[in-house]
């Protein structure tokens, strides 16, 4: 039976910096408050998905350092199965996050370490578990050329196919014809569309233009207003859910295609799955940090089930 998410993707170790506002060049200020975490959209869309009940494997390189030691932790915890290689010669990922504390708004720097020489020949070892899966979800942290040959073995296997296209890059209309759904925030859509998308309305061309470039379902995520759904016979809004007052949203997007990816794989339709990784994602902002503010399964239907 095909139940399995399996995820290729990015682990980092998070620095996360909260302060009044960003410095600007050459500018010194005080920080409110730091910690240190495990992410890498990759890794926390594993736990995301892991946490959502989904039988969840994640495929990566790690160095051998305290970094690789806290992605096997939180790894473990969240019930992910590992399909990682280590490397002395390089180090494991690390992030820097600047939080803005009125808002929760974020800015990002990655480095994505040893992870960034993943290759297509890496990703051809994981061949019969990412063919045989029910859904297989991956990201552009790691090499184009790795994304692009997970995508293919899926899609010649049966398996689900889902992009995440972060960070925004330029692809191919034969890399988007791999996809079943594609999963743009307002920024990524518009640099793969040219549309730029504001407002919920401004989802709608940039969704049809996605969908003319061949991806199966185009999901735009709109943050605090939603999802914008359209795969070529249902086009819909679905509105985003409150689950309290926002702390951080560094891990929404992930936590969004986690559960996502673990709604498809339960057999949910793709909307009723939307709606799970809207809940999914309205309960991860309510906590500081992305892996770790990810939720159980039964949270995310406690949520749904008063909405």
């Amino acid at each position: 039976m095909r139940d399995a998410v399996v995820i290729l993707g990015v682990f980092v170790a998070d620095t996360t910096y909260r302060a009044d506002r960003a410095p600007v060049m050459g500018e010194t200020i005080l920080g409110n408050s730091f910690a240190l975490g495990p992410g890498g959209k990759g890794s926390n869309q594993a736990v995301a998905a892991a946490r959502a009940g989904a039988k969840t494997h994640f495929v990566s390189k790690l160095g051998q350092d305290a970094f690789a030691d806290m992605a096997m932790a939180i790894w473990k915890d969240a019930g992910v199965v590992p399909e990682v290689s280590q490397h002395a010669d390089s180090y494991t990922g690390a992030a820097y996050i600047f939080v803005e504390e009125a808002t929760g708004n974020n800015a990002i720097i990655v480095c994505p370490g040893v992870a960034r020489t993943i290759s297509a020949m890496d990703v051809e070892a994981h061949a019969e578990l990412i063919g045989g899966a029910a859904v297989f979800m991956t990201q552009l942290e790691q090499p184009m050329d790795a994304a692009m040959r997970g995508l293919e073995l899926a899609r010649a296997g049966g398996a689900a196919t889902i992009l995440n296209p972060a960070p925004a890059a330029e692809l191919p209309d034969e890399m988007l014809a791999l996809c079943d759904y594609i999963t743009p925030n307002e920024t990524e859509a518009e640099g793969l569309t040219g549309v730029p998308v504001k407002t919920v309305a401004d989802a709608e061309p940039a969704a049809k233009a996605l969908l003319s470039r061949g991806v199966g379902a185009a999901i735009i995520t709109l943050g605090e207003n939603g999802v914008w759904f359209d795969d070529g016979t249902v086009a819909e809004h679905v509105p985003a859910m409150y689950a309290g007052p926002v702390v951080e949203t560094t891990g929404a997007g992930d936590a969004f295609n986690g559960g996502f990816a673990a709604a498809i794989a339960r057999g949910m339709a793709p909307l009723d799955a939307v709606r799970f990784g809207n809940a999914t994602a309205a309960i991860s902002v309510t906590r500081p940090g992305t892996a770790p503010s990810m939720p159980l399964r039964s949270e995310v239907e406690t949520l749904m089930a008063k909405d």
